[in-house]
């Protein structure tokens, strides 16, 4: 009897010590994004066999980013899937990727993040914060339900901004347009009543939300890539021992390995769709490109000079991102 029970004490031992990490995501159940990152709490679990374990909150039931953040502060959540803009409350740098017309295509972002990840992830450590993962959501495009072919037209236009997205309001003001801040999920209703006419979005989450059902053309010139990060504060990743987290931190980085290559399939999927939807793609000549251009070196300059990012982040973005083929 004494040797079973001893038995039983040992099977059940790393179970009693197993480590529950509660993420809040506002990506909806049955998402690639979801899908892959519950492939890599299952390979966790089955690595560290059930002492560390991941469980997610998606859709949004967690509240908005400001929301996730006071929950992780209170240890009701561990960490949260959350885009630039909304890590910004804690890193403003973490937003340096969606500097309006900073990349022309999927080459200079990958040269980009191979020599910048590590130090983002640096910086959001030094914040309180482990980053298991950055992956790409893909370039967002300028949409609108009327011709948008420049800087004038959409001036006269009725533009969308995210809530508290920094940079997009900075973007659009720079530009001379006075944006209309909404939430996302007010977005669809806004262009179907006219409030909104121009919006920006990646061509597969342009499909997802069904906006492609009211936009009409599309400027063909990428405004900005999102980007999304996985993060742990700090003092729960410590919970876990070193080889354990080595093991988190190697099967996130797998995920969003395969995340940015099925986003990188659904967008050049998606982009041929709204082709065949009729939706008309509008490519500017390079003087009409050079004047959007320089909005974007706009932004950059007055976000550095108001101490919303740091010039030496900045910096070192720009300077690896490769030129471009003639």
């Amino acid at each position: 009897m004494r040797v079973s029970v001893l038995m039983v004490l040992l099977f059940l031992s790393p179970l009693a010590n197993a480590v529950s990490f509660k993420i809040a995501t506002l990506a909806p159940e049955g998402s690639s994004w979801l899908r892959e990152m519950r492939a890599a709490a299952d390979e966790v679990k089955q690595r560290t066999q059930g002492r560390v374990e991941f469980r997610y909150y998606p859709g949004g039931v967690m509240g908005d980013d400001a929301t996730v953040m006071r929950k992780i502060r209170l240890g009701q959540l561990q960490g949260g899937a959350l885009t630039a803009s909304e890590l910004s409350i804690v890193y403003p740098d973490a937003v340096v990727y969606g500097l309006p017309f900073l990349f022309e295509n999927g080459d200079q972002v990958s040269a980009v993040r191979a020599a910048t990840d590590d130090r983002l992830k640096a910086g959001i450590r030094e914040k309180g914060f482990e980053t298991l993962s950055i992956s790409g959501v893909g370039f967002a495009y300028l949409l609108s339900t009327q011709p948008l072919q420049s800087i004038e037209q959409l001036r006269a236009g009725k533009v969308w901004v995210p809530t508290n997205d920094v940079i997009a309001e900075r973007t659009f003001s720079s530009g001379g347009v006075s944006p209309i801040p909404l939430p996302l999920s007010d977005v669809f209703t806004s262009l179907q009543t006219g409030l909104i006419d121009v919006v920006g979005n990646t061509p597969a989450g342009t499909i997802a939300l069904q906006w492609h059902t009211r936009i009409k053309h599309l400027f063909d010139v990428p405004l900005t890539y999102v980007i999304g990060f996985v993060v742990l504060q700090n003092k729960a990743f410590a919970r876990i021992d070193s080889a354990d987290q080595a093991v988190v931190l190697d099967a996130f980085k797998q995920a969003a390995a395969r995340i940015d290559a099925e986003n990188q399939r659904a967008d050049q999927s998606a982009m041929a769709a709204l082709e065949a939807e009729g939706i008309v793609r509008f490519k500017p000549d390079a003087a009409e490109l050079a004047r959007w251009r320089e909005v974007g070196f706009a932004v950059r300059r007055s976000m550095v000079e108001a101490g919303e990012l740091s010039a030496e982040i900045v910096d070192a973005v720009v300077a690896q991102v490769p030129a471009t083929s003639p």
